[in-house]
């Protein structure tokens, strides 16, 4: 009976022993199987919902309470009555509190964002096509109606010197880029309208793909060329009284001969709008291809972009006027920038102060002219 007693008395307490032993192991094993299993519900006090803006002495009103006085703690739970305020600033733009080294991590939303995309989709989009269609229309219109402008007199058999091939080399490097840059951006910003539809959605991809990479790498040499665009042809750019009559009487076509020098008012606009529009575009361009340059500032990027697109546009439209004059508007006037002479009487015509100034420099001798230009004695 004894020994009994005794077995039993053992087994208890070695039952007794294994139960303290499983009890041990569940509870040293309960937080890891918490950390493996990413649906159990956090406890009490962790991080649920921290006000955007929030910092460490913020005073935050607390439920049932006056405002606390007391050192916010980020990681406590501030609990659902939070969330209105908590949104209203999320969709105000202000940001959290974040860990990671990235001051724009903390912002779940920026809703100038969508005001970006409505824009640059809807009105940028929208009127800038309208505006180079009717750009487009206008010249056809006119050359319809009024057709080449022809030197009046006739081709005189004796030209002038008229650009240096340094001149010559820095405009059609220029004019190159502009073209290139041009026609890259078009597809940038309308492509998606237009190029599915007729090549496909995958040739499409791969376009704008290229479109995108070579508007990036020619962009910077943009930039350079409108420098040298600049220095270059300055010299006589300058705006003088005699533009002032020249306006006034629409280059001619309000009545009467319009007088100018080396260059007319309607050339000086060009020229300036061009260096303008260069140094605008390449400084939105440079900022969106360098963030950096502004800390990653959203607002200033979307900025960059609209100006991008409203310049760029507006360069577009006035670069198809000053290509229509130069080619298929104008006889004679395509030559000056090709081999550095014009004939005599488009000189007399159209820079008649100017001719005045080198009507010495005439020669029936195209071969000497071209030299003379060359060698920039013009």
């Amino acid at each position: 009976m004894t020994m009994t007693l005794v077995r039993s008395a053992s087994m208890r307490r070695a039952l007794a022993l294994v139960a303290f032993l499983v009890v041990a192991w569940a509870l040293a094993c309960a937080p890891l199987a918490h950390a493996q299993n990413p649906n159990v519900r956090p406890p009490a006090g962790a991080v649920e919902n921290v006000v955007p803006g929030a910092t460490e002495n913020s005073n935050i009103r607390r439920p049932g309470g006056g405002p606390s006085q007391d050192v916010v703690d980020p990681t406590k739970s501030m609990g659902a009555v939070f969330d209105t305020d908590m949104w209203r600033k999320v969709r105000e733009g202000k940001p959290g509190l974040v860990t990671i080294n990235d001051s724009l991590a903390g912002q779940l939303v920026q809703s100038e964002g969508e005001t970006w995309r409505n824009l640059r989709n809807g009105p940028l989009s929208t009127y800038g096509a309208w505006l180079l269609l009717g750009i487009l229309g206008v010249i056809a219109l006119y050359f319809l109606v009024r057709g080449r402008i022809r030197i009046k007199g006739g081709r005189s058999g004796r030209v002038i010197p008229r650009f240096s091939l340094t001149e010559r080399v820095v405009h059609w490097s220029t004019a190159g880029l502009w073209l290139i840059l041009a026609i890259t951006g078009l597809i940038i910003l309308f492509g998606r309208y237009v190029l599915p539809p007729l090549i496909g959605a995958e040739a499409f991809a791969a376009i704008a793909s290229a479109s995108l990479q070579g508007h990036n790498l020619m962009g910077p040499l943009f930039v350079a060329a409108t420098l040298l665009l600049f220095v270059t042809f300055v010299r006589g750019n300058f705006l003088k009284f005699v533009d002032i009559k020249w306006l006034l009487k629409g280059g001619g076509f309000l009545g009467g001969h319009a007088s100018s020098y080396r260059y007319n008012f309607g050339e000086k606009t060009w020229f300036w709008w061009a260096v303008f529009a260069g140094i605008a575009l390449g400084g939105s361009g440079f900022v969106m291809l360098f963030p950096e340059w502004v800390d990653g500032n959203r607002s200033y990027l979307q900025i960059a972009n609209i100006v991008h697109g409203i310049v760029a546009i507006g360069f577009i439209a006035f670069g198809i006027g000053h290509i229509y004059i130069a080619t298929l508007g104008m006889e004679g006037a395509l030559e000056g920038m090709t081999t550095g002479t014009v004939d005599e009487n488009w000189a007399k015509e159209h820079h008649d102060l100017w001719y005045e100034q080198h009507k010495n420099e005439s020669t029936p001798d195209r071969t000497m002219a071209e030299a003379k230009a060359a060698l920039g004695q013009v």
